[in-house]
């Protein structure tokens, strides 16, 4: 499970701040939380905002190219045969995660798709207007670690709940 901050609204243009992965897995308990200073000049003050981060400190974070290298050996580490990338909004957090691998390690190692968490649970729940958010235990920060083990934390109750297939190895 997979969450970013960024500062502004598309990978490339603008850049990721910072983000945070889990394992998803009963313990939750290995993590991964990368902050990367800016690839571009361009930001949008209101979307920084979100990730209670300056833009000067900001510009402190790490090296991107060296975040993205730690996390894929992460990834390689604590994926397993097929890591699947899984996140509440895939669309937003795939493309920065997906974009800043490509540029900065050549490639992704979850290959060329990505799960939508709010999608399953509408398909579960066979109401494209339900929400999972009430089934999160940890409050959804902003920090991205918090929000992937809030989402994770979803994730495993849809197995336990609704009989959902996953498999945690």
């Amino acid at each position: 499970m997979v969450d970013i901050e960024s500062d502004g609204p598309a990978p490339g243009l603008f850049s990721m701040v910072s983000f945070g992965a889990v394992v998803v897995a009963p313990a939750l308990d290995a993590t991964f939380y990368g902050q990367t200073r800016p690839i571009t000049d361009a930001f949008v003050p209101e979307a920084l905002a979100v990730s209670g981060h300056s833009r000067t400190e900001h510009e402190a974070f790490d090296d991107p190219a060296d975040v993205m290298r730690e996390f894929a050996a992460w990834v390689a580490e604590h994926g397993g045969k097929r890591p699947i990338f899984i996140s509440d909004n895939n669309g937003f957090d795939w493309s920065f995660i997906n974009y800043y691998f490509h540029r900065f390690t050549g490639g992704n190692p979850f290959g060329h798709s990505s799960t939508n968490l709010g999608s399953l649970y509408k398909g579960l729940a066979k109401d494209t207007f339900a929400s999972f958010k009430h089934l999160r235990r940890t409050a959804h920060t902003h920090h991205p670690v918090d929000d992937a083990v809030g989402n994770a934390e979803a994730l495993l109750a849809l197995r336990d709940k609704h009989g959902l297939k996953i498999a945690l190895d």
